[in-house]
C-alpha cells in the first residue's frame, strides 16, 4: 500500500502508560489523550518530512483509521499547518 501526495499510513503503538507518579492507566484513560504514539509504515509521494519506520506522535482526530487484514492504521495528512500535530521522537 503506498499513500499518494501529503499521506503517511501509521500503525499506533500500544503502550502501557504511566504517570509521574508511578500510576498505570487503563486503556480508556490512554484513549482519551489527543496524541498517540505510532510507528510510520510509508510515506506518501510528496512527504519529505518523516520517513518509513519513524516513531512519532501524531493526532488521533486529524485522520481517519483504516482495517486491513484485522491491522488497525492511521491514515495522515502532512501539511504546513499539520505539522504542528506530527512530532518525530
Amino acid at each position: 500500500m503506498r499513500p499518494i501526495g501529503k499521506y503517511v499510513i501509521i500503525k499506533p503503538i500500544e503502550e502501557e502508560l504511566k504517570t509521574e507518579s508511578g500510576l498505570i492507566l487503563t486503556k480508556k484513560d490512554a484513549d482519551e489523550f489527543r496524541y498517540k504514539k505510532g510507528t510510520v509504515i510509508e510515506s506518501g509521494t510528496d512527504v519529505s518530512e518523516v520517513h518509513k519506520g519513524e516513531i512519532i506522535y501524531y493526532d488521533k482526530s486529524a485522520g481517519f483509521s483504516m482495517l486491513i487484514h484485522d491491522n488497525t492504521f492511521s491514515k495522515q495528512r502532512v501539511s504546513m499547518c499539520g505539522l504542528r500535530y506530527l512530532f518525530s521522537i
